[in-house]
């Protein structure tokens, strides 16, 4: 009875984290380039048991209960949706954005809501610029970025489009392998390999798309479906531990 205990508990452990892995997806449902998670389950350690009075060529295996292995990232496009301003960009395919954040470090999203800093660098709303290092003129007029990142801008003193930068795109071998740092940015580790660097719509990367920006990929019918059924499970569970314990106590009365 103790093991009935101990396995229905770790049910509801796992279900109040598959419940908190559901409530953080759907307060994302409006975040721009969020992507969604999956909380993944693995069964615990089995121990050999033997039935008093039984024989068997081999003990018996009693699952020990669950856990949640890990809390995936679902890399599905989000919708595209047009906001019309000049620095929303939105990957339509593969690849991320790449930071550099004020320690140095590098950081990816597909949160593509760039806007100028004071020094007219493209950066995040935290103010982590671009690795691309694309810059700005104050002075510059209808600035246009294409497909493949090239970054083209009308200046006073030339008479044709005057190419400012280029934008390029990460990809990833393994993009679930990607380390989530928070506020939609994502960190390399050795489960998804090192970035390469390269042209947007080369080499499998998507292409960039100015006045847009992707939406999450949470879908809320999905996910309210998934919340019903951990609360399910989740009163299931409670369901064994209320039965073990009761079992518990009337064998606690048996001398009575």
């Amino acid at each position: 009875m103790i093991d009935s205990l101990y396995i229905g508990a770790t049910g509801m452990n796992a279900q109040q984290q598959n419940i908190d892995t559901v409530a953080n997806n759907l307060a994302n449902v409006n975040t721009s380039g969020f992507k969604r998670s999956r909380a993944e389950f693995a069964d615990l350690v089995y121990r050999s048991v033997d039935a008093a009075g039984v024989a068997r060529a081999a003990p018996g295996r009693l699952g020990m209960g669950a856990a949640v292995s890990s809390n995936a990232k679902m890399f599905g496009a989000g919708e595209i949706k047009k906001t019309g301003e000049t620095y929303d960009l939105a990957v339509s395919g593969a690849g991320f954005f790449e930071l550099v954040q004020g320690d140095g470090s590098l950081a990816y999203t597909r949160n593509g809501s760039f806007r100028l800093d004071k020094e007219g660098f493209l950066a995040s709303a935290d103010g982590s610029r671009l690795s691309s290092q694309v810059q700005i003129p104050p002075d510059a007029g209808e600035v246009r970025i294409a497909a493949d990142g090239g970054v083209f801008a009308k200046l006073p003193s030339e008479a044709a489009e005057t190419q400012l930068g280029k934008i390029e795109l990460a990809a990833f071998a393994n993009p679930a392998g990607l380390n989530s740092l928070g506020d939609n940015l994502f960190g390399a580790t050795d489960q998804s390999g090192t970035a390469n660097l390269g042209t947007a719509g080369d080499g499998g990367r998507g292409q960039i798309q100015q006045g847009f920006l992707e939406g999450s990929n949470v879908k809320l019918i999905d996910e309210l479906l998934g919340l019903i059924l951990a609360q399910r499970a989740y009163e299931l569970n409670a369901k064994v531990v209320q039965a073990s314990d009761e079992l518990l106590g009337m064998a606690n009365n048996l001398h009575r």
